[in-house]
């Protein structure tokens, strides 16, 4: 979104500084853009946010609104879904340790795919204490696609035959679909390997189409120029889809709609990375060894850690006395911590007072940053009126301290 003083310092005056602030109108856009493109190829497919990447709960409500599911990888993010009201069938429960909160999906009837045959054995036994209860079940299974790197998630070839014999042992349970996802893999190649893949273990495990088969996430989104020429080559949404549900379609196209499965992709910071801004503030300005260095009451703990990997898109808006030219400045944080470093080699004018509009820090940053020297700051939403409305407070020493005992 496009900021000025105005909006800022107004912002700042409301809500405090630091501060992120979530884009509803232009995030909304994008959900319904990735959406269409799917639906348009396989009217079947659905998209499940994946809530570890911000589960700020105004914007899972949103998503629900929109009617995606909910995909959770603990109790406390299930836990979440179930407070913003979803209904258990629509949220998939993923993750190597779901505890016991995993089995209650189960019995829910929640989506649960199962990461371990440690985690098959649980289920057995509950199916077996369940017996007047038919109990489905999804596997993830472990996929190499070319990413350079051993995955640790979900079932290699012969524990997902083990996983199939064990459940094939039950009258009341039922594999119902595979899940997988690949990290750090976002390429179109990629993409079009893990979907045939999935499709080979389809027609080798199941006499009938399954209830689903889920993607996993792990696609590009929507970025500004500055950000994307960072990254040597950014499928768009509609040649995602050429490389996934297009081939979904074209595998099952014999089958009725009915008898379609669903297709499933978990996208997180595809939706919100770009849709997400963080407000701060320069504090400071010295000068060491000939190293101009910009202080900010900020940390890199704010912003995930794509701004240790990435120069993230910025804007920086005068508010401050003293412009002078900097060259090569670097933004630093608030912490003890030499690597706290925010944003390398700035040319430009600055002062102290001036804000930084940090870009692209929906994933990853205010779910992600510990209590760690000081409380996380507030977010607000601008809304779909154009308003600004507060959707998580800034946290006290209270929320922070109060599980220690003083």
């Amino acid at each position: 979104m496009q900021y000025n003083l105005k909006l800022v310092t107004d912002l700042e005056q409301r809500f405090g500084c630091p501060l992120y602030v979530f884009d509803e109108k232009d995030f909304v856009d994008n959900y319904q853009s990735l959406l269409n493109c799917f639906q348009k190829t396989y009217t079947n497919y659905r998209l499940s946010y994946s809530y570890k990447t911000n589960y700020t709960p105004y914007i899972c409500k949103l998503v629900k609104e929109l009617g995606g599911y909910a995909e959770v990888v603990s109790k406390m993010e299930y836990q979440i879904a179930e407070k913003i009201g979803y209904d258990y069938d629509k949220i998939i429960f993923n993750g190597p340790d779901k505890g016991e909160a995993g089995l209650d999906a189960v019995l829910n009837g929640s989506i649960v795919n199962v990461d371990n045959l440690q985690e098959l054995e649980k289920i057995c036994k509950l199916a077996k204490l369940n017996f007047q209860k038919n109990l489905c079940i999804g596997i993830r299974v472990n996929l190499d696609v070319g990413q350079g790197f051993i995955s640790r998630f979900g079932m290699c070839k012969s524990d997902i035959k083990s996983a199939f014999d064990m459940v094939n042992d039950l009258d009341n349970l039922k594999i119902v679909g595979l899940h997988c996802h690949i990290s750090r893999c976002r390429g179109i190649e990629a993409w079009q390997k893990r979907t045939e893949i999935m499709l080979e273990l389809v027609d080798k495990y199941f006499s009938e189409p399954p209830k689903y088969i889920d993607l996993g996430s792990g696609m590009f989104g929507a970025m500004v120029q500055s950000f994307a020429a960072q990254f040597s080559d950014i499928p768009s949404y509609e040649e995602y889809a050429s490389v996934t549900a297009k081939l979904v379609e074209k595998h099952f196209s014999n089958e009725t709609d009915e008898k379609k499965p669903i297709l499933f992709t978990e996208p997180g910071t595809t939706i919100i990375s770009k849709y997400i801004d963080f407000i701060g503030k320069i504090v400071a300005i010295k000068q060491i060894n000939g190293k101009d260095i910009a202080i900010l009451n900020c940390s890199e703990n704010n912003l995930g850690e794509t701004c240790l990997l990435k120069q993230l898109p910025i804007d920086v808006l005068h508010n401050g006395q003293n412009l002078k030219k900097y060259q090569n400045i670097d933004f630093t944080g608030y912490t003890c911590l030499e690597q706290d470093v925010m944003y390398l080699d700035y040319n430009g004018e600055l002062s102290v007072g001036d804000y930084v509009v940090f870009g692209n820090v929906g994933g990853y940053s205010n779910v992600y940053k510990p209590p760690f020297i000081r409380p996380n700051c507030a977010m607000v939403a601008i809304n779909r009126s154009g308003k600004a409305e507060l959707i998580k407070k800034a946290e006290t020493f209270n929320d922070v301290l109060h599980t220690y005992i003083f």
